[in-house]
This record gives structure tokens, sequence and C-alpha cells, in this order.
């Protein structure tokens, strides 16, 4: 494994492509690209037919330099360093510094493939490629580039994973207060433990170290000596994710009263009794399943009320009878308005208000 060292001095443990894999790709893009000439060019024949044969050379010239050469210019930079061979062999060019490539590397790559691939059938790019520490041809070197995997294969028994957090260090992590780490650092810290496995051993260890020195730094509890700063670091992402959880849905509920279905009806699983519509006997005495608590009277001790007539009954009258009523002074009758000599002589009827004597 070859050590690529980012613009921030970090060494990033990158898996150069070899010739095998490299060799494939291309194969691929070549077998794509040549289709797309020769169906460019019998389209050019058909159309340019009556041209004389140096317009005919000149236009074929401009499709092989459009389609052999501009086409996957552009594809690799628009792509940021992924053809269609290279995607489906798991491939990717990158700068030596592990960035994407732009369109100048792009463009050194494309007019060198043009020769050292096409025009020597690739001779010269298999021959740098065999001499080369990371399998770099020429238009990789002027270029400053280098082909790596992004697909790396996994054993047979899986990747070996980091075994889970022991319990004593889960109780100590459960005692701190999380509030002051900022999420800059919860993010850089799940970046990180995503491409641990691809990292250098070291400086997997130095990244670990530099991000458990800060949270340190944030929550002034030290790391025990016996773990591994990944381990600690895979521990404290798993207790915050417990407590979040635990937030979301370990409180739920808590609080309110009785849910209605299905939890209500198993408190009862028999049927329940029958309220008789009539009057119980055992209510009058005061004892029994149905008599009153705390010696309240019972529902048949207390007297029965008359029922009161609606106010709006007898005061909605038709403005007719009532002017003929104030005429006449007569008593009021069914169906007639109250004359003047029956408000006088009861007031308290109709508004419930006596006047003093």
């Amino acid at each position: 494994m070859n050590e690529l060292v980012t613009g921030e001095a970090v060494v990033l443990g990158l898996r150069p492509a070899r010739l095998p894999s490299r060799a494939l790709a291309v194969l691929i893009d070549l077998t794509v690209a040549w289709a797309a000439y020769i169906a460019v060019s019998i389209a050019l024949f058909a159309a340019t037919g009556s041209l004389d044969p140096a317009a005919v050379a000149a236009l074929s010239v401009a499709a092989f330099v459009l389609v052999l050469i501009g086409i996957p210019i552009v594809v690799e930079t628009l792509s940021h360093g992924r053809s269609l061979g290279k995607l489906a062999c798991g491939l990717r060019v990158v700068r030596e510094d592990g960035g994407p490539v732009r369109f100048r590397h792009a463009l050194v790559r494309g007019a060198l493939g043009a020769i050292e691939i096409v025009l020597t059938m690739g001779v010269v790019a298999c021959i740098a490629s065999l001499v080369s520490a990371r399998g770099r041809r020429l238009g990789d070197v002027f270029a400053g580039t280098v082909v790596v995997r992004e697909r790396i294969p996994v054993p047979r028994g899986g990747s070996p994973a980091l075994p889970p957090p022991p319990p004593w260090l889960m109780g100590q992590l459960g005692a701190l207060d999380l509030s002051r780490v900022p999420d800059s650092w919860w993010l850089a810290v799940r970046q990180f433990l995503a491409r641990a496995g691809q990292l250098d051993p070291q400086a997997g260890w130095r990244l670990a170290g530099r991000l458990t020195e800060d949270f340190v730094g944030w929550t002034g509890a030290a790391p025990p000596q016996d773990v591994h700063p990944v381990a600690y670091l895979s521990a404290v992402v798993f207790e915050r994710q417990g407590r979040e959880a635990r937030r979301a849905f370990g409180g739920e509920g808590a609080g309110q009263g009785a849910v209605p279905g299905p939890v209500a009806a198993s408190a009862s699983p028999g049927p329940a009794p029958a309220v008789p519509s009539a009057a119980v006997p055992s209510a009058a005495t005061g004892t029994g399943p149905w008599a009153t608590p705390g010696g309240a009277p019972a529902a048949s001790d207390v007297p029965p009320v008359a029922p009161v007539a609606p106010v709006a009954s007898s005061a909605v009258v038709s403005s007719a009878e009532s002017s003929a009523g104030a005429g006449s002074g007569r008593t009021a009758g069914p169906g007639r308005a109250a004359g003047p000599d029956d408000r006088t002589a009861e007031p308290g009827r109709r508004t419930g208000f006596a006047p003093p004597a």
C-alpha cells in the first residue's frame, strides 16, 4: 500500500490500481470510443459523399480527435476522474495529494493517452505502468495524477470489526456531559470512523488521538490508557446515539392518561355488567355495588323536579296581538298578549322582580 499525502499533511492509505484492472478499464473505454467513432464516420461518409477527398479526410481527422480524445477529456473532467471503464472496474483518477482532478489534469492525460495508448496500441503505457511504483503511465506522471481503487475487496470472513466497548467503559461515558461538544466534532468523528479501515494505521492512530484530545478538552475526562483511540471514539459515538434514542423514544407517552383501545379494554377482560334502566333497589338503602359512596343521598331519595318551560315559548308573540291587547285592557287569555293591567298587577310573574311596597 502506497501513501498519498494530502494538503493538510495527512497520510491517506489509498491503494493504487495495477496494470490488469487499468488495462480492463482502458479496453472498455476504447471499445465504446471506437464504436462511437465508426458510427460518426459512417454518418459523415453518407452526408459528405459529394465532397472532395481532402475535405472528407479533414472531417475524418476531426471526428477522430473529437471522439477518441475530446470526449474522454470532457467525461473525465465532469465525472471527477471516472470514465465508463473506470466506473465499471471501481477505479478513479485523483491528484497526487488525493484531491479530484481538474480540466488541466484531464487534458494532459488525454493528450498523452492518444500517443501512448491509441497510436502505440498501449505498449508504451504498459511498460511505463510496470516500471512505476504506483502503476502510473506517462500521462499520470506529467499530469501529477494517480489511478486508485475505490472498491477495496473485503476478505471472505468479512472485515475485522472493532469489538463492542466493555460495560465499564460505557459506564464511565454515561456520566459525561456531552452538551459542550460541538456538532462539527461529531461530524468529523463519524467521517473518520467511516474511513478508518481505508487509512494507514499510523495515520489513523494520529487522527484518532487528535480527535480524542479535542474531546477531552471539552469534557475534561481522560480516556483509559489501555483502550485504542478508535475504539474509544466508537464508544463515545455509541453513547451519544443511545442518549438521542432514549430522548426521542424513551419518554414518549409518559404522564399521559389511559390510552383508549386495546390497552383500556384489557383492564376488564370479562363482559361489563349491564346497568338497569329502572331504579336499582340497593341504591335506596345505600348498600350494594351500585350504592352512592360517602353516604350521599341516593338517586331515588332526591325528589323529582318539575321541568321548567322554556322562556322563549312564552315570550314569542306577534306585534299585532301585543298592540291589540294593550288597547283593550282585558286580561290576557290563551293566545293573547297581556294588557297593561296584567303587566302592572303581576310584575314578578314576568320578570321575577317585585318592587317594594
